[in-house]
């Protein structure tokens, strides 16, 4: 089974391939849900944040289905 740092990195993987594939950037995601870019551009790097970052972030982009 994956360790928490490989946890970590699935969660940011996944992350990063929505805003991608959705075409938001970092700061353009920052707007969305009133927050700094850097904190967004440090989360996504440390791959370190809450489920509820994750959700919010996939909301503010209009992601409504994962498929893992």
């Amino acid at each position: 089974m994956p360790d928490h740092t490989e946890w970590e990195s699935k969660a940011a993987n996944i992350l990063k391939a929505e805003l991608k594939r959705k075409g938001v950037t970092y700061a353009q995601l920052a707007d969305m849900i009133g927050d700094k870019e850097v904190n967004i551009r440090n989360k996504l790097s440390r791959g370190k944040f809450s489920a509820a970052f994750l959700l919010q972030a996939l909301d503010a982009v209009e992601v409504s289905d994962l498929h893992l």
